[in-house]
């Protein structure tokens, strides 16, 4: 069985979407990272990088969200309902990559520094002017997606891929930190993306049940 570690609301659900789409069977094993658990030298042998989610089919091991989520879909991706969530020609996929990395690099990076100032980092290392800076450069970046999301249902061509689970992710996570607020298209896709039947639990949702 296919052992995903990481737990809602971080960057797992990403792969979490994916393996409830494609109906495999897997077991999620939280990591506690306020108690060190990605530190043991067990964790350790699976992501030197000591970070989450890391995925484990058979003998292949995977981390970095968004290649998990590119793993599941090349080597899975006939078990989804209507096709593959891979495009099929090099121009499609093209597109689809273009668009993936542009959600790591110029939506999630921007949203990542917000977190270490906001909360992660120690309280001599935060930065009110940088959390107020990557906000900045975020919406910025979520401007010029919700030029391309106008009058589109996908991220890419006619049917769902790869880059509409990790957008509908990152963009909840823009949600929570208030970018969305001038992105009436995003918002809209974000809403019909978790109304998906087999979509995860919002960040928020999370949130509310580890405070409960």
């Amino acid at each position: 069985m296919i052992r995903l570690y990481g737990t809602p609301p971080t960057r797992a659900v990403r792969a979490m979407w994916l393996l409830n789409e494609l109906d495999l069977p897997h077991e999620v094993i939280p990591v506690d990272l306020h108690a060190g658990e990605q530190l043991t030298p067990e964790f350790l042998v699976l992501n030197p990088a000591a970070k989450l989610p890391v995925l484990v089919d058979g003998d292949m091991v995977v981390s970095e969200s968004a290649a998990i989520q590119l793993y599941l879909a090349d080597k899975y991706g006939d078990r989804f309902p209507g096709g593959g969530l891979i495009p099929d020609t090099a121009e499609e996929r093209g597109r689809m990559y273009h668009w993936l990395f542009f959600l790591m690099t110029e939506i999630e990076a921007p949203l990542w520094r917000v977190a270490l100032h906001s909360f992660l980092y120690a309280e001599d290392e935060k930065s009110d002017d940088e959390i107020a800076l990557a906000k900045r450069d975020g919406k910025r970046m979520v401007a010029v997606l919700e030029q391309h999301m106008a009058g589109r249902e996908f991220v890419v061509g006619d049917r769902v891929t790869v880059a509409d689970f990790n957008a509908a992710f990152t963009l909840d996570w823009a949600r929570e930190e208030a970018l969305l607020d001038d992105a009436p298209a995003l918002r809209a896709y974000l809403d019909r993306m978790y109304a998906r039947a087999k979509a995860p639990v919002t960040i928020a949702a999370a949130m509310a049940e580890l405070d409960a």
